[in-house]
């Protein structure tokens, strides 16, 4: 997984993910976990490590677990108060709650086994067919280079900023949520302030090496493809066309609209 081209990889998440929202019946669901399970097993990452990824979303995933479980028409399983539990909503609740996870696994698989500048080489080599249509295509692929790497840079900073402010008398935990707002504003100023210094700096950078934008430029390491995505990319077509079979022909499930 891990050797695998960058373009490979985005690809195959793009796949994945799509597969996800076409059909919604168990037995797909257990191929796409299975698919999943093998890539994180063969990428050597924990799987405690990935799970602990969904922590971020928790918040969203129970969110849209109680909407969907209490507000879903169908037949009835019980009630309480003015909420009402049915056998639809459960149902709906389960494929929303199973395709979200599924889907941010995916994603972090993916940015944990390429670098960031291969990411954006990749999207770049991808993106190629958008310059008929006279999209910037290599000033995107910087943008999103520069923002990849300045997210750990800020996020350094902040910490240092919210220890500096910390060591001054600042509270940050005590009061409402309005008053923790409010508290959080002598963090946000000094960081907006230190981003905008390090992009300029950056920007003078540039211009003094004479960047004029993509054209023309070569690559120190070229993305080539190798004979292990060519196997990914033949896993990747049988997984599709498995999909493909088990939601139309075999459980006769509807697709549904994305």
């Amino acid at each position: 997984m891990h050797r695998l081209d960058p373009r490979t990889k985005i690809v195959l998440t793009f796949v994945y993910i799509l597969s996800l929202f076409i059909f919604e019946n168990p037995a797909v669901y257990a191929v796409a976990a299975l698919f999943l399970i093998i890539e994180i097993i063969l990428s050597r990452i924990p799987i405690l490590y990935m799970v602990k990824g969904l922590k971020p979303v928790a918040f969203l995933l129970a969110f849209t677990v109680a909407v969907n479980l209490l507000f879903t028409g169908g037949q009835e399983l019980f009630s309480f108060w003015i909420f009402t539990v049915t056998i639809e909503g459960i149902k709906r609740s389960s494929y929303l709650i199973g395709r979200l996870i599924f889907l941010v696994l995916a994603s972090n698989l993916m940015t944990l086994t390429t670098a960031p500048v291969s990411l954006t080489n990749a999207l770049e080599y991808l993106m190629r067919p958008l310059k008929l249509f006279k999209v910037p295509v290599h000033e995107v692929a910087m943008m999103m280079s520069i923002a990849l790497r300045f997210i750990p840079i800020l996020v350094d900073e902040a910490n240092k900023i919210m220890k500096a402010q910390m060591a001054r008398g600042a509270d940050f935990d005590s009061g409402n949520i309005i008053k923790k707002t409010k508290s959080f504003v002598p963090i946000i100023i000094p960081l907006f302030v230190s981003a905008f210094r390090r992009a300029n700096n950056l920007a003078q950078a540039m211009e003094a090496r004479c960047y004029n934008g993509g054209e023309g430029r070569t690559r120190l390491n070229p993305l080539k493809y190798r004979r292990g995505d060519v196997v990914a990319y033949v896993l990747l077509v049988i997984y599709a066309v498995l999909i493909v079979l088990m939601g139309c022909f075999l459980f006769k499930a509807p697709p549904v609209a994305l």
